[in-house]
């Protein structure tokens, strides 16, 4: 573990944008320890990342899903400890030669960033585990990454309903060891977020995830 990251306890309201990086290359240097957060597009990540800092415009909200497309990397109090923000897929308007090129430098990010600790995969409780959700779990899985999915919008199903939802979940997942907190999450209601930040501070001050 680097030494520099025993020197603070994780304050997530620290959080401060650092730089967006298009292609891996630009992306700060490759040290200490960063927490990524993919979702389709309409899944919530915009509004879970900023319940989870409790900083309201963090990562901006857009009416236009898909909007963001480049990589945003957010800073913490913690040295060389990073949040980080991944494009989000599914109803961009935009070219198939733009979205070919937004999956190649997410997988060059994904495969070759070493320290990448673990992947939050936000999806929407109410259409959980659509084919790109299922398509970052089995990626999680083959590389051995640590996996937290947020089921978002719980406030949007009555609670018998929602929990009726985490079990399907938890139930389509069973096989999936990387698979490490299936958290039931609510930016509205801020359900979900102590769970959230207690995930992400075992992550970012441990070694769990730290790639060989």
């Amino acid at each position: 573990m680097d030494s520099d990251l025993t020197q603070k306890s994780i304050s997530f309201n620290s959080a401060r944008f650092l730089v967006s990086a298009p292609r891996l290359e630009d992306c700060p240097p490759d040290t200490g320890a960063e927490v990524a957060f993919a979702g389709r597009s309409n899944a919530g990540k915009s509004s879970a990342l900023n319940a989870i800092t409790a900083i309201g415009k963090l990562a901006r909200t857009s009416k236009t899903p898909g909007r963001t497309r480049l990589i945003n990397f957010f800073s913490l109090n913690r040295e060389h400890a990073r949040l980080v923000d991944l494009p989000g897929y599914g109803y961009a308007k935009v070219s198939r030669d733009m979205k070919d090129d937004w999956q190649k430098h997410l997988g060059h990010y994904l495969n070759d960033r070493r320290c990448l600790r673990g992947l939050v995969l936000v999806m929407d409780i109410r259409h959980p585990l659509t084919d790109f959700d299922q398509m970052m779990v089995e990626w999680c899985e083959h590389n051995k990454l640590p996996l937290m999915i947020l089921a978002t919008k719980a406030d949007k199903l009555k609670f018998g309903q929602a929990k009726n939802s985490m079990m399907d979940i938890a139930r389509r997942l069973e096989a999936f060891t990387c698979v490490q907190h299936l958290i039931m999450f609510s930016a509205t209601s801020k359900r979900g977020v102590d769970e959230c930040r207690a995930a992400l501070i075992n992550w970012l001050e441990g070694s769990g995830g730290l790639r060989d």
